[in-house]
Formats: C-alpha cells, sequence, structure tokens
C-alpha cells in the first residue's frame, strides 16, 4: 500500500509535512506547592492519577465571575469541568445543589456525574445533587415544575406526515419538504425569530409561514410540543415570571457550560438569564471547533465572550493529549487559515513519527477499494481491532461507495447515519430504480406503486385501480389501465403513455445512459418545488444524490446487473441490521464528520477530501442557495461558509490519536474535482492566502514534457524526471502514461 498513500498529497512537489513540537509541561506536582491552602485537594487529584497543568489548574481555581475555558481538541476539557466541580464542592464548600452543569448530550452528562462521584472526598450522594444535564432535560425539568403536561412531539416522521397533510388540506400542488420547513421552523426559534419578523416579502414566504403557523396551532390544539419548543417555552416562561427566575439565580448559584461553541441565541439567552445576578457563568469551548451552524449554533458567542462579560478571566488549554505530533501539525496548518477566530497552536504531549498520509484515488469506488485493504492490512498487522478504526465523510451520499465496499467485504461496521438506509432505498433514488426495475419486468406491482407519484397518481388508489382492472384484463404493461382510471386527466394520460414508451427503451441502455434518460425525460423536473427559478440548498442535496446513482451505475454495462447489485446490497443490509449488539463491539465505525465530533480513534480515515465536497458545494455556493438558513452578517457569506468547512476537516483530522489517513478522488460524482484547499493550504508554509480563483490565475503559459494518462477519463500528468524511460503507469487509475507535451 506505500504507492497508493503517499506522505503529502499528490501532486505537491518538494512539500514540507506540517509537524508540531513535543511540549512537556509543569503539573500541580511541582505548581502547587504543600503550603497552599487548598494543596490538599490536589496531591488527592495526583493519588489518583489527575495531574493538572498550568491552563487546567487556573480554570479549576477560579470561583467568582465569568470565565471562558477556550479547549482545543483533546486538551483534557471534561477533566477540567469535573475537577472544578469537585474544587467547589470540596475546597470552596459550595452546596452541591448550587451547581447547574450544562452539557449537549446525554451521555456527556452521565460520564461527568460519574466521574464527579470518583473524585476524593465527594460521594455519590453529593454527585446526585449536582443538576448536570443537557439544556433539553434542565428546561422540560422546569416546564414540568409549573405545571406543563404537553406531550413531547419526538418523532420526526410524524411531524413530516402533519405538514403534508396540512399541505394537503391547502391545497398546495407543488408541496414543501417538510425537512426544509422544520429546519426553517426551528432557525427562527432559535433565533428568537419572532412570527411577525419572518421574512414575508415574497409569495412563497407568505404560503411557507402559513404552512409553519397552522403546524404551530396543530401543536397547540394537540397539547404537543417539540424539541425547540420546550426552549423556546422555558424563555417565555422566565422572560414573563420575574420571581420565578430571580429564585432560579438564587439557586444555581455556579453555572458551567461544555460545548459552549454549540449554543445558539436561544440557549445563550437562557444562560444568560440564569446568571444575570452572579455572573458566575463558567464556560468551556473551543470556536475551531463551531460546526453546527444549521442548528444555529454560532462561534461568534466565544469570540465576543469579553464583550458581553467585560471582566471575564481566560485561560486556553493547548496541550493535546490525544494525538500524534504530525496529525496535530496538519490540524494546526489547516484552522491557522481561518480569520474568524481566537488564535491558538495546538502543542502535543505525545512523542512519535507516524504521519498523516495521502491518497488520490480516481473515483469514489477506487477510494473504497484502496482504504478497505490498508483497513485490512492494519487489522491483519495485530496493533488494531476493527472498533480502534473511523471512517469519516462530509455527507450522508458520499458515503455510499464506502459503505458498499463493507457490506462486500463482510466487514463489521457500524453506520451512525439517521435513518440508516440503503442509498438505493432513499425516496429520491427509489422511483428511478423502480423505472429500470420496469424495464425489465413490466409486471412488477411494486415497482409500479413505486413510480406512481411521478405520474401525480396516489399510490393507494392507482395501485388498487390496476390490481381491480388486472383481475378481467391482464395486460403486458399494467400501467396503461391508469389511462381508464376515473377522473383522470388529460395531461396525466399523456404523461403515462409517453413513460410506458422510455420504459420500453430503457431495458437496452446502460444503467448510467438510462438514469440520465430519465432525469432528462421528466424527473429533475418533477423534484422541483415551487421555487423553480431559485437555487436552494434543498435542491442541490437532491442533485448531488442523484450524481452519485449516476456514478455508481457507472461501473456496470447492463440494467439487470446493477439490479442484480442493487439486490445484493439491499440483502447484506438486512443482514447488518439483524446483527446483534454482541457482535458489534469489534465493529469499525462509518459516520459523518459532524456525527464523529467529540470522539476519538486510534485510526482516522477521512474520505471525500476534494473540492466541492469538502468544502461541501452548499457552502461554495452559499449566496444562490435561498433556503440555507444563516445568520453571516451577509458581507462575507462565502467566507463564513468556507470557515465553517474548515473547521469540519479539521475537526476530522483532530479525531485521529496514531494515525491518519486522507483520500481525494480524482473525479467525484461524474466530475473532475481537486484536491481540498484546506489539506494543500497546510503545505503552503508562507503566508495565509485565500484559495487563487481562475481569474487570478496568470495567463502566460510555457509548455513542457510530460508523462500524460492516456484514459480519457483521467486528469493525471506528471512532469518528466531527467533519465526517465516508457512504461510509466498513471499513479491514479493505472492506466499507461506517454509521453506528451503540457501548457503550465
Amino acid at each position: 500500500m506505500e504507492d497508493i498513500f503517499a506522505k503529502s498529497p499528490f501532486g505537491i512537489a518538494d512539500a514540507t509535512v506540517p509537524r508540531a513540537q513535543v511540549t512537556e509541561s509543569q503539573s500541580t506536582t511541582e505548581l502547587v506547592k504543600n503550603q497552599e491552602e487548598d494543596s490538599f485537594y490536589f496531591r488527592s487529584l495526583e493519588n489518583n492519577g489527575i495531574h493538572l497543568n498550568k491552563a487546567q489548574l487556573k480554570a479549576v481555581r477560579h470561583v467568582d465571575g465569568p470565565f471562558l475555558t477556550l479547549a482545543g481538541a483533546g486538551s483534557g476539557k471534561t477533566t477540567v469541568l469535573v475537577c472544578r466541580t469537585g474544587y467547589l464542592m470540596t475546597v470552596k464548600k459550595v452546596d452541591p445543589r448550587q451547581l447547574l452543569l450544562v452539557t449537549f448530550t446525554k451521555k456527556a452528562a452521565m460520564e461527568m456525574k460519574a466521574r464527579i462521584a470518583k473524585l476524593p472526598g465527594v460521594n455519590k450522594s453529593q454527585a446526585d445533587k449536582v443538576m448536570a444535564g443537557t439544556f433539553h432535560s434542565f428546561f422540560l425539568y422546569l416546564l414540568r415544575s409549573q405545571g406543563n403536561r404537553e406531550e413531547i412531539l419526538s418523532s420526526e416522521r410524524q411531524k413530516q406526515i402533519i405538514l403534508k397533510q396540512i399541505q394537503r388540506s391547502k391545497g398546495i400542488h407543488d408541496p414543501y419538504e417538510p425537512e426544509v420547513l422544520l429546519s426553517t421552523l426551528s432557525f427562527y426559534k432559535m433565533n428568537l425569530i419572532d412570527r411577525g419578523d419572518w421574512p414575508s416579502s415574497t409569495q412563497v414566504e407568505k404560503e411557507k409561514n402559513e404552512i409553519l403557523i397552522a403546524f404551530e396551532n396543530w401543536k397547540a390544539e394537540n397539547r404537543k410540543m417539540d424539541f425547540d419548543d420546550i426552549l423556546v417555552y422555558a424563555y417565555d416562561l422566565l422572560i414573563h415570571n420575574p420571581s420565578l427566575t430571580s429564585s432560579l439565580q438564587k439557586r444555581f448559584q455556579y453555572v458551567m457550560v461544555d460545548e459552549f461553541q454549540d449554543t445558539n441565541l436561544l440557549q445563550y439567552s437562557l444562560i444568560k438569564l440564569l446568571v444575570k445576578g452572579h455572573r458566575n457563568l463558567f464556560i468551556v469551548g473551543d470556536d475551531d471547533q463551531t460546526i453546527y451552524s444549521f442548528n444555529g449554533a454560532r462561534n461568534d458567542f466565544i469570540l465576543n465572550f469579553d464583550n458581553e462579560f467585560p471582566e471575564a478571566e481566560m485561560t486556553t488549554l493547548d496541550l493535546n493529549y490525544r494525538s500524534m505530533p504530525d496529525i496535530i501539525g496538519l490540524g494546526n496548518e489547516v484552522i491557522r487559515h481561518n480569520k474568524k477566530r481566537r488564535v491558538k497552536m495546538l502543542k502535543p504531549t505525545k512523542a512519535g513519527r507516524i504521519n498523516p498520509l495521502y491518497s488520490r484515488p480516481s473515483t469514489t469506488d477506487e477510494e473504497a477499494e484502496w482504504t478497505l485493504k490498508k483497513v485490512q492490512t492494519l487489522i491483519a498487522s495485530g496493533k488494531y481491532s476493527y472498533k480502534d478504526i473511523s471512517i469519516l465523510h462530509r455527507t450522508a451520499s458520499s458515503s455510499r461507495a464506502m459503505f458498499e465496499r463493507l457490506l462486500l467485504e463482510e466487514v463489521p461496521f457500524i453506520t451512525y447515519n439517521v435513518h440508516d438506509q440503503l442509498f438505493y432505498e432513499q425516496w429520491i433514488v427509489k422511483p428511478i430504480i423502480d423505472y429500470l426495475r420496469l424495464a425489465l419486468v413490466p409486471r412488477n406491482f411494486e415497482a409500479i406503486e413505486g413510480i406512481l407519484p411521478t405520474l401525480f397518481v396516489g399510490r393507494e388508489k392507482g395501485i388498487q385501480y390496476i390490481l381491480n382492472q388486472e383481475r378481467s384484463n391482464r395486460k403486458k404493461y399494467p400501467i396503461i389501465h391508469l389511462t381508464t382510471m376515473n377522473h383522470i386527466k388529460s395531461f396525466q394520460v399523456k404523461k403515462i403513455k409517453d413513460r410506458l414508451k422510455l420504459i420500453k427503451t430503457l431495458q437496452n441502455e446502460k444503467p448510467v445512459d438510462a438514469i440520465k434518460m430519465i432525469r432528462k425525460e421528466f424527473y429533475d423536473t418533477y423534484l422541483e418545488c415551487a421555487e423553480q427559478k431559485k437555487v436552494t440548498e434543498h435542491k442541490e442535496v437532491l442533485k448531488e444524490t442523484l450524481n452519485e446513482l449516476e456514478a455508481s451505475a457507472k461501473r456496470f454495462d447492463t440494467v439487470s446487473t446493477f439490479l442484480t447489485f442493487i439486490e445484493n446490497m439491499k440483502k447484506k443490509h438486512e443482514e447488518l441490521q439483524n446483527i446483534s449488539k454482541a457482535e458489534k463491539k469489534d465493529a469499525l465505525s462509518l459516520m459523518t464528520i459532524h456525527r464523529s465530533k467529540g470522539l476519538e480513534f486510534p485510526v482516522v480515515f477521512l474520505i471525500g477530501a476534494c473540492e466541492g465536497n469538502l468544502p461541501h458545494s452548499s457552502a461554495l455556493d452559499i449566496e444562490k442557495l435561498k433556503d440555507r438558513n444563516t445568520f453571516s452578517s451577509g458581507k462575507d457569506m462565502l467566507g463564513d461558509a468556507i470557515e465553517e468547512e474548515r473547521r469540519l476537516a479539521y475537526v476530522a483530522i483532530t479525531r485521529a490519536e496514531e494515525e491518519l489517513y486522507i483520500s481525494s478522488p480524482a473525479f467525484y460524482q461524474g466530475e473532475k474535482r481537486d484536491i481540498s484547499r484546506f489539506i494543500v493550504s497546510a503545505f503552503q508554509k508562507d503566508t495565509v492566502k485565500k484559495p487563487i480563483s481562475k481569474k487570478q490565475i496568470p495567463k502566460t503559459k510555457k509548455k513542457v514534457k510530460a508523462w500524460i494518462c492516456t484514459s480519457q477519463e483521467c486528469i493525471a500528468w506528471q512532469r518528466i524526471e531527467e533519465g526517465e524511460i516508457g512504461g510509466k503507469l498513471c499513479p491514479l487509475c493505472h492506466s499507461r502514461m506517454d509521453i506528451g507535451i503540457k501548457e503550465v
């Protein structure tokens, strides 16, 4: 595998591999003298194997007033929160009932309470009195204590069904996607945008508002509330009930917030209400890991914390206890190019020389093949188990090739996608697959039912009518029965006949060509929503998914072989879902970068590190996307979006403890792609510059002799070194390379 993975990205000559210098620091053993009054606490921590460094010590000793702990990746932030809680209880004799510790996950809250209970001088009874939980659990507890009994509407599927029903009742023929509507509503709530201030300058915006208001009214009538409502109701309660707010301020004298970079405006406003009297707010976070802007998270809360709280003290946890120096070095060189950040450089405490390695496969399928070969090599070495390895990807669709390869090779793995759905079973993909199935078997009634919505015919009524007609009048192409259905419109009759003609032509086409025909003839138009002249993020996701379907189909020569492959994938996916928890104990992790935040693995593979995927097209085109919820200033929306994408790359890199592999396919979803600018920039030591645009590239060119790949689908070429002779193979696609001339 050495010829596939290299020490620097493909095409970067004379690259200096980023490396951070190992740092040794003093701990409480040297920093805290025995004659100091709180030395007993730190001696007891040391006896339990906890040695705090200078920055951690400063944070733990802080008592009154606001405090910002800027915690770099792998710098021991949880240790600081736990030990400060113990310090307040043990040294400062603070009643544990006066402590509030807010986290973002139930798992994190439970872990902290368990660790607090194990601290010297703290028993389980005391630890249980500490209020530790998520934003939602704490404020739900508050609402329930004040008599709120509304049922939690937690099912995303149920919310989507309700929104669809509302749109049908309003006679909206081109319905908006429920996911987009829910995202918009959540954005309004998390950013405290009152109903009267919702955008309503266009007919589309007014129509969306009517749908969302109807949804809110449905919840009120049925005494339901969702997770966003918990925080909204709590905020309204505290704003309109000063006595309750005052009692909470007196009760919780010390408030600590973990993962502060993930807070949105509503959450921050709630916290400020709780600490308004005493201002004892202790926050821990890293602006370089703000990657949830789509949920309202804003890194400017950390950046401007000392403006909100001018008396705030601060410390920076910059010692990394997680990763090897070369991984830290790469992470530092990637993130330093962001401008809107608190400048810091992580310093590794581990010694070792294992460089991150890079590959440039030709396609995502080859990327999956190469990645798995390396995984199997690592497992065979005996150094790692499957559970030590994680494969990170930017979006759900970008994992398609890797997902399939893992299934085919029967590698034990866990996927963390929300719906855990096979790519070919997704609602946007399945109708196209059904058209291909009908091309081979016109009487496949399951497939017929699957395509009915694309003919603007209801599934239940349509399939029932066809089955009834089949009892007395069997047809080779049963879809034709729809032309005699009651209330069928003339335009639908024409569509049905046109689709029949198309279906009859698909069988002899290559699968990729058949899919392109389906998309061109009607499917892309069918997916268009009411905002036909607007480019939206939702549309871009749909387009990306269908492009990925074409990339998958391109591997097969016939529709039959493609469909056989899909059935095999479906069967293996069902087998995967039936694997017991015990069998998953030693399983590789396949997850998005967003899902990986807060986790760490000995070995990490970052796949799809190419332009258009990382940074993602939704960031590159943000100024065109009309449904992208953002609180960017508007002056530099593109710059802000790119900075968040760079933070994603940084988060992915810093998940790795020992080994890191980064791959950048030359072709992604059928298009040529450059290596991610974030990776390339890490090897540019001179200055921090923005990526050069095509307009900035000098027009002056010169011709050089070069090895040029003979494959028409490959972009690879290399300068000819002195003394080189023929017989060279392309490092990307392994095709023959011939000597030619290249303009540079």
